[in-house]
């Protein structure tokens, strides 16, 4: 577009109906008294100003100084930013119109909402998961539609999740990281007594908040017992596994058929990772790594930490047995065992959620923009969000995200989202459009940044049987148990190669000496026969 000037920002910013018209005006007229009666000739410092105040966040700014000024609005929520891009969704922090409260809001699919068993199932599983009240696990409020776009309002919480926290200090005390699991083993025990099975936990899915609590994410997973409706599950035909390095055995076979010991399998790797700062299997193939977790036990912790109790190795054990039988049957078990060993040994240092000064200036947070400026809300309190739509994470994490690429923990793929706009909308290039936001079509610098799906993100296979799946699961065990016995074959026939290079590579002098005293003998026995002949 032509170069922005700032009178035209501003009717960008009017349009847009982010800033009350009163206050933009007290806000312009102190700034025209600043500048000699005229508006500032870069856009860009008179944005800063309203960030300054409070007005507006630096990813409205960036929208707003790109010609874009409608679609800031879902519902009763006005989005302040874009705070990370899964494959089933899109999450934006936003703010209640009315009461302020900030949320997170997470958009689903269009593709899924005209597949009618679909849409039935995310509204069972959202009631489902709504009806979850625990400290340990992030609060689902709300579940609305604005035309073809369908959303969950959530409970918004700054903080770190366990994978970030990892890769910013190293593997955690024995005390804290059996602290943090117990907790998320008590969340985890609320939702299965509730009949729900998250299928996907681990470290990034695990959120620290400021006040060191651990929060339970990601419950677009779940399998909910839904009795009467259950069959949707299967009517919709998803397979969805998790995610491999945590994936539990009986889940790459039938991932319809766990039950919640299959979280507890992934809450042993998350605990295994916590303390060696890698997971219990992270070389190799998709499918390698798979056949690992059917197959094998991980290396010692003690080999990565010769120091780690064998108590707490022992649950770590207890807890990622091949057979969910012999696993903790309860993640209330498993709590209570952490819980006992983390108060017979020394606390040590606890560890904090923040990376710097953010959403109230504290330690609990932290939040950069390009330029150094602060960035700040519409509540005047500092803006929480990246202006950056490759850093899918927001706040304390969005430091970490910007230079280790951190996946947002969220699992599948958005599809089509597209609000319910007037042709006219489009062909300005005025309208915020959510699938390029997020990264999911052309034009998003997500997609021109990110290249491939991040590392660890979860493994959604769809339309596919469940005989299929185990085909795949079957052939990487397959393929381990033949590399296996390739090596035991190569070695012994390496053996028996070498005995027979023994048996045959004969020393020539040897050889030849052997044959002049058989030629030698020969000889004497002829000379005998003839005298006794004649």
């Amino acid at each position: 577009m032509p170069d922005l000037t700032s009178e035209r920002f501003v009717e960008f910013v009017r349009k847009s109906h982010l800033v009350d018209e009163p206050a933009l005006d007290k806000l312009l007229e102190k700034v025209r008294a600043r500048c000699g009666g005229d508006l500032p000739q870069d856009p860009r410092k008179l944005a800063t100003v309203l960030e300054t105040k409070g007005l507006i966040t630096s990813w409205h700014s960036e929208k707003l100084l790109a010609g874009k000024y409608k679609g800031f609005f879902l519902g009763k929520y006005k989005l302040l930013g874009h705070i990370g891009t899964g494959g089933m969704s899109s999450v934006y922090l936003a703010e209640h119109v009315r009461m302020a409260h900030r949320r997170a809001i997470k958009v689903l699919p269009k593709k899924r909402v005209d597949d009618s068993s679909y849409l039935a199932r995310f509204q069972l599983e959202a009631k489902a998961i709504a009806s979850l009240n625990h400290p340990n696990i992030v609060s689902a409020y709300d579940l609305d539609n604005e035309g073809d776009v369908h959303y969950i309002v959530m409970e918004y919480v700054d903080g770190l999740d366990l994978q970030a926290l990892v890769k910013r200090d190293g593997p955690l005390s024995f005390a804290v990281a059996a602290d943090l699991i117990a907790q998320a083993a008590e969340g985890l025990e609320h939702a299965h007594e509730s009949g729900v099975i998250h299928r996907d936990v681990k470290p990034a899915n695990l959120l620290l908040d400021p006040n060191g609590r651990v929060r339970l994410l990601d419950m677009g997973l779940a399998l909910v017992a839904a009795q009467d409706e259950e069959s949707l599950t299967v009517a919709n035909n998803e397979n969805v596994l998790g995610t491999a390095d945590y994936l539990a055995p009986e889940q790459a076979l039938d991932s319809h058929g766990v039950d919640h010991r299959a979280d507890i399998y992934g809450l042993g790797c998350t605990l295994y990772f916590l303390l060696t700062g890698r997971p219990p299997f992270s070389d190799g193939t998709l499918a390698q790594r798979i056949a690992k977790h059917q197959t094998e036990m991980p290396e010692s912790i003690k080999k990565h930490r010769s120091d780690c109790p064998g108590e707490l190795e022992g649950i770590v054990w207890k807890m990622i047995q091949k057979e969910a039988k012999y696993r903790y049957q309860t993640a209330g078990d498993v709590a209570e065992a952490l819980k006992k060993f983390a108060a017979s040994i020394p606390k040590g240092e606890p560890v904090h959620a923040g990376g710097g000064p953010g959403l109230h200036g504290g330690a609990g947070s932290s939040a950069s923009r390009s330029g150094g400026s602060k960035r700040s809300s519409s509540s005047g309190t500092g803006d929480t969000v990246t202006n950056k739509n490759d850093d899918t994470l927001t706040s304390s994490r969005s430091k970490l995200a910007s230079t280790g690429g951190l996946s947002s923990g969220d699992s599948g793929r958005l599809v089509d989202i597209k609000p319910k706009i007037a042709p006219s909308d489009l062909m300005d290039g005025s309208f915020l459009d959510l699938e390029i936001e997020s990264g999911y079509r052309g034009g998003s610098k997500i997609l021109e940044q990110k290249g491939n799906r991040p590392q660890g993100s979860s493994i959604v296979r769809r339309s596919r049987p469940d005989s299929d799946l185990r085909s795949i699961t079957e052939a990487a065990r397959r393929s381990v148990a033949t590399r296996q016995e390739n090596s035991s074959v190569g070695k012994s026939g390496r053996k028996r190669s070498g005995n027979a290079k023994q048996r045959t590579g004969m020393d020539p002098l040897l050889f030849g000496t052997l044959l002049a005293t058989l030629f030698a003998v020969a000889l004497v026995i002829g000379y005998v026969l003839a005298r006794t002949l004649n």
